[in-house]
């Protein structure tokens, strides 16, 4: 529970503080902060009384964020989506277990490392500036029918700043820019745009700065991005144990800094990689448009194939560019595990873990299978796999038998929008990130 100084948006918590979340605070000054700057005389008036009859929120969290598979195991269930299907929407994750000395106490979350803190932050600056009439965000799931880009580009601003004050640092990004906008190719901000927001947080001055972070120069590159038709995004947990992205990051950085010749090589080289395999995805979207009977039948043949026998389908001209496209994706994302591996090796970090590398070199080998690596910062904690057709059944099973569990998540190009109906009433199981304000 937090009290509200109009004066001054400042809110101080007055329950336990063990309950305090330094991402719903931020979030929620920050809003308040926006909402003030933006608003004339009049609408302020109007917002001051409508924060006089204080504000009840309430945040679900979806279950994508968090590990379930304890759960999964304690029932003798199999490792698969269906299992995991049958774990209640927005289930607790916070029940008491005892310690070793039969006292209480709060166990740590297990997430899968989706940005659930990036997420939330979004959700929550999303809800209250719609609610305070800011914005006026869309229930369009299409991208194409969406009218709120400006809207999405205050949210953006907002919970950028909210997310990074929240954290301590500027990171990528990436996870709240994805909240907001959905699946995209991104570039992030310059630091500088929120450094006077950063000076605030520490000094308590945020209604004479939250101007400069509305009117700064946003100068992060967002373009429209998505896998190619008929192509479906998995992503598994491994089960072995987490990996601290900080620590590893701080790792890299340090090697970098040992040896700025050979990581700026490999650097280099990863980049090119990327590209390559962006310019190999965004070919086959093209191609797709271009000649989809031929696309459709290229796919779902090479759905029922291990790669090796692809080639094989290139029986015209128009099946040939296909297949060379799929096979030089392929090639492009061994080339990112390559380096991501090297760099790894010479950090001292493990990006790609031998058994991940087992895992991984095993799924690319599985019929239908077109990518497989590790997200984010690497690690132990999860693998994903990009698969044609309907191919992703058989990748699951084969990924259960080697204890990893496919999530339900999904591949989602909407990013923030409003929900038709209460979660909590709804039969949703996944792809759902909302927050309700009474």
């Amino acid at each position: 529970m937090y009290k509200l100084a109009l004066k001054n948006l400042t809110i101080q918590c007055v329950s336990s503080s063990e309950t305090r979340n330094p991402f719903v605070e931020y979030a929620l000054q920050y809003s308040l902060a926006a909402a003030h700057a933006t608003f004339d005389k009049n609408q302020n008036e109007l917002l001051h009384k409508l924060l006089l009859q204080g504000l009840s929120i309430t945040i679900l969290g979806c279950n994508d964020f968090y590990s379930y598979r304890n759960q999964i195991e304690g029932r003798g269930l199999p490792l698969t989506p269906e299992s995991l299907a049958t774990i209640p929407p927005f289930s607790s994750i916070t029940l008491n277990t005892e310690d070793a000395n039969g006292a209480n106490c709060m166990p740590e979350v297990a997430k899968t490392g989706l940005g659930s803190s990036a997420a939330m932050t979004t959700a929550v600056v999303a809800a209250l500036l719609h609610y305070f009439g800011v914005v006026r965000l869309s229930s369009s799931k299409d991208t194409q029918d969406r009218k709120d880009t400006e809207d999405l580009d205050m949210v953006h601003k907002i919970a950028q700043t909210a997310h990074c004050i929240a954290q301590g640092k500027v990171g990528s990004g990436f996870d709240v820019s994805s909240a907001v906008y959905g699946s995209q190719r991104y570039v992030r901000f310059s630091p500088e745009v929120i450094s006077s927001a950063q000076v605030a947080a520490k000094v308590g001055l945020l209604s004479e700065v939250i101007t400069d972070v509305l009117k700064g120069r946003w100068d992060h590159e967002r373009t429209e991005f998505s896998l190619p038709p008929l192509m479906t995004l998995l992503l598994g947990e491994p089960g072995i144990g987490g990996s601290s992205t900080p620590s590893m990051v701080g790792a890299v950085k340090k090697w970098q800094k040992s040896d700025p010749h050979k990581s700026q090589d490999i650097w280099r080289r990863l980049s090119e990689a990327n590209s390559a395999l962006e310019t190999q995805l965004n070919l086959l979207s093209k191609l797709a448009k271009e000649q989809w009977d031929a696309y459709k039948c290229v796919i779902n043949s090479c759905s029922m194939l291990r790669p090796d026998k692809w080639i094989e389908q290139a029986s015209e001209p128009s099946k040939e560019a296909i297949i060379k496209a799929l096979l030089g994706a392929k090639d492009a994302m061994l080339g990112i595990r390559y380096h991501m591996r090297t760099m790894g090796e010479a950090a001292g970090v493990p990006i790609e873990p031998e058994s991940q590398t087992r895992l991984l070199d095993a799924t690319m080998n599985l019929e239908g299978v077109l990518l497989a690596g590790v997200p984010g910062a690497g690690g132990f904690d999860a693998v994903f796999a990009v698969t044609l057709g309907s191919s992703s059944t058989n990748v699951t099973k084969v990924w259960s038998s080697l204890n990893v569990l496919a999530l339900l998540v999904t591949e989602d190009p909407c990013g923030v929008s409003l929900e038709n109906a209460d979660p909590l009433t709804n039969e949703i199981t996944s792809a759902v990130s909302a927050i309700h304000i009474q």
